[in-house]
């Protein structure tokens, strides 16, 4: 069964063939004079900074290597990044069609996390290149191991900066959070970045940062502004050399350790003495571990009087603790219920959540007009919906403080969970279709028996509406999910049922309020042909899982489920055909139930497609090296977090970012459309959704072209809103 579907895919094997064709002309010819693979492309690599890795390949005259067949695999205990390539020379190839290529000299690096214990560095490191003169040869795809030795300390390091969940959990129950390359908690803001200012003349300030061992400063997260200063103004900052130093999230960046004094000109100043107010704000980490908010300092300056001035924290910065590399979360506990209770209620509303809310309703009218009956599903559903939710929010909690991150609907990363969510939405179908009769009495057993399967069915169509509601975020759900996923346990975990009572209320409102109840039609015989109908939904979720799974793992991934699909059609006929039969027939039915988790056993061992064949025209792939070279530029950056199984992304892509609309707005604004897709685990997104407290995606962020701080939008996208966040970010 394996080498069926788990083999290589059929481009690989024309490609093959494709090289293989290629290369047998010039092995007849003479092939003196060519290099080995290793002395042609000589690889090093460097593990001295602290999760980041640095590769440097040196290319030998007259060859060269794609940069679409690179590929890295981390070995135990080492979880990688996504690599950052610099663009190749493209050109289109005779076998590969349109490729990017290297010559001379790359140097590339990859971001990554050891887990605790690990001592070394080991990872794969596959690469393909070919001769462009005579004798003309390609290469095989060549892979080369690499042992490397951790820096001091970079064991624990990496494995706790990459543990961002488990700190913010820390810190949101109000404990300390020990930095990740550090065995001390962090310092507060004020004491870990003192900021003064003096004016040195009636024209000119100097700025003074001072920081403990340990602790740097961003150069180009730090803003000056002057508030009421009746023309007066500041030039540019003339900052002294820095240290460049690889950051995880923004790349390659200059930032200063101990103490930098940064002179800036002030002009259109009045004469003498006179205060002044300056603002601040800027952003620094502890080396090696959490990173604290843009912090803002206020100072009032006497200009001529040579005075110093200390920064003291506005009003909105004076007691936050760090966090990692974003703003502060102030949503209240109550604040948090309410919005998880509107944003549950819309919930019912998304197109995820429709599909099951039908066999919902097909429930509650086959109960006839007893108030009984309604009150029994609306218990039960509830049940099983506030069940799921309470089970989710204590397993994320769980994960929280193992130090794992987790984010809303981050279960579809996972294909077996995809697999299995599609099987069990073709099975809900064609039991609405009549093919198989779920809960009802097997032979005569008696009425007593077949009852007690109705509230089993409520609670099971609870738990399915949560499972298919988590790719979907409604309006006001970002917020009490962004405060879930960072406060104290029992503060997160009423939010989390809140979320389940909001999913449940229009039920509750049919079971409990009779003037809503008397909306509904009267039972007859046009139920049974409703409930076929609503089937097709059923189907139609089904259909998207499937496309949701080839988008992960690629046509092998769907031939495994359509193939565990099909065994499962095949169990459920034969389940009913030995509904009256003997214990061999229900026999056979085990084996086949057995038989369909075969497939779906294999479905882990797919491998992903190529990040290159997932590329879009006009999108710019995210990495975040990229976007801090393009704010850097004084480029508007639009970042779309986005992934295959969130409803809500592709909702907004369908009406506001795949349109001419939008594409003219980019255009218009001078703005790159930067995209993440997060449809498999993806650390690097991960990192920047942890930047923003955002739980999951859909995540947008504006960067404007000054170089300020990013504006998080809505997760429900509206052009209107698009347009002007963008047109903002371009003055």
């Amino acid at each position: 069964m394996r080498s069926l579907f788990v083999g290589p895919m059929f481009a690989r094997l024309l490609l093959g063939v494709g090289l293989l064709l290629a290369a047998l002309p010039v092995f007849a010819q003479e092939t003196d004079g060519l290099l080995p693979v290793t002395e042609a492309y000589q690889l090093s690599a460097d593990a001295g900074t602290p999760g980041v890795l640095k590769l440097h390949w040196k290319i030998a005259p007259d060859y060269y290597l794609y940069r679409g067949r690179m590929k890295f695999k981390a070995g135990d205990g080492v979880t990688l990044g996504e690599a950052q390539l610099p663009d190749g020379t493209k050109h289109h190839d005779e076998y590969l069609g349109d490729v990017e290529t290297y010559r001379h000299t790359i140097d590339a690096s990859i971001p990554y996390t050891v887990a605790a214990g690990t001592t070394r560095l080991k990872l794969g490191v596959q690469y393909q290149g070919c001769h462009e003169v005579d004798p003309k040869i390609c290469y095989p795809p060549h892979t080369e191991q690499l042992d490397l030795a951790l820096p001091t300390a970079a064991g624990e390091s990496t494995a706790a900066a990459g543990s961002l969940g488990a700190a913010l959990g820390r810190l949101g129950r109000g404990g300390s959070a020990a930095s990740a390359g550090t065995t001390q908690a962090p310092l507060p803001p004020e004491q870990a970045f003192r900021f003064d200012a003096l004016a040195q003349s009636p024209q000119q300030l100097l700025l003074r940062w001072t920081m403990p061992p340990g602790y740097y400063l961003y150069r180009d997260h730090t803003t000056l502004k002057l508030k009421d200063a009746d023309g007066a103004r500041l030039d540019t900052p003339a900052w002294p050399a820095g240290v460049r130093h690889q950051d995880p999230q923004f790349g390659e960046v200059t930032v200063y350790f101990d103490q930098v004094e940064v002179p800036v000109a002030l002009t259109g100043a009045p004469a003498g003495p006179g205060p002044l107010t300056l603002e601040a704000t800027f952003q620094g980490c502890q080396d090696g571990g959490l990173c604290y908010p843009l912090m803002t300092r206020t100072v009032q300056l006497d200009v001529g009087s040579g005075a110093i001035a200390t920064g003291t924290p506005t009003s909105t910065a004076k007691e936050l603790p760090p966090v990692a590399n974003g703003g502060p979360l102030r949503t209240s506990l109550f604040a948090a219920l309410a919005l998880a209770l509107g944003g549950g209620l819309i919930l019912n509303l998304m197109p995820c959540v429709l599909p099951v809310l039908s066999i919902k309703a097909v429930g509650v009218l086959e109960s006839g007009s007893s108030p009984q009956a309604r009150r029994h599903h609306a218990l039960f559903y509830t049940a099983g919906v506030l069940c799921s939710f309470a089970v989710l929010g204590l397993g994320i909690l769980a994960l929280r403080s193992a130090g794992h991150a987790l984010g809303w609907g981050t279960q579809l990363q996972q294909p077996l969970v995809v697999g299995v969510l599609a099987c069990v939405m073709l099975a809900v179908g064609l039991s609405m279709s009549g093919v198989v009769q779920f809960g009802t009495s097997l032979g005569n057993t008696g009425a007593g028996l077949a009852r007690r399967a109705g509230p089993a069915g409520d609670f099971f169509t609870g738990v399915l509406a949560v499972v298919v509601a988590s790719p979907c975020t409604a309006p006001f759900m970002g917020g009490a999910l962004a405060y879930a996923f960072t406060a104290p346990m029992l503060s997160a975990l009423l939010v989390f049922l809140a979320l389940g009572v909001g999913l449940a209320l229009p039920f509750l409102a049919i079971g409990f309020v009779p003037a809503v109840a008397r909306w509904l039609p009267k039972p007859g015989r046009w139920m049974e042909t409703l409930k076929q109908v609503l089937a097709f939904p059923m189907y139609l979720t089904t259909a998207w899982l499937v496309w949701v799974l080839a988008n992960q793992r690629g046509a092998d991934a769907v031939g495994l489920v359509l193939v565990a699909m099909v065994l499962l059609a095949m169990t459920l006929w034969w389940f009913e055909r030995s509904r009256s039969r003997g214990m061999i027939s229900k026999l056979a039915v085990a084996m086949l139930a057995i038989a369909t988790l075969v497939p779906m056993s294999l479905l882990s061992q797919v491998p992903p497609p190529s990040a290159a064949a997932r590329t879009i025209e006009g999108v710019v792939p995210y990495s975040a090296a990229k976007l801090a070279a393009l704010r850097q530029a004084g480029t508007p950056v639009f970042v779309d977090m986005t992934a295959d199984w969130c409803v809500t992304c592709k909702a907004n892509e369908h009406t506001v970012l795949d349109t001419p609309r939008f594409r003219n707005l980019l255009q218009r604004t001078g703005a790159v459309y930067m995209q993440g897709d997060w449809t498999d685990v993806d650390p690097a997104i991960s990192a920047f959704l942890a930047q923003y407290h955002s739980p999951g995606v859909p995540l947008y962020v504006v960067f404007p072209k000054d170089g300020g701080p990013g504006r998080q939008l809505s997760t429900v996208l509206t052009p209107s809103m698009v347009e002007r966040a963008l047109t903002d970010a371009a003055r």
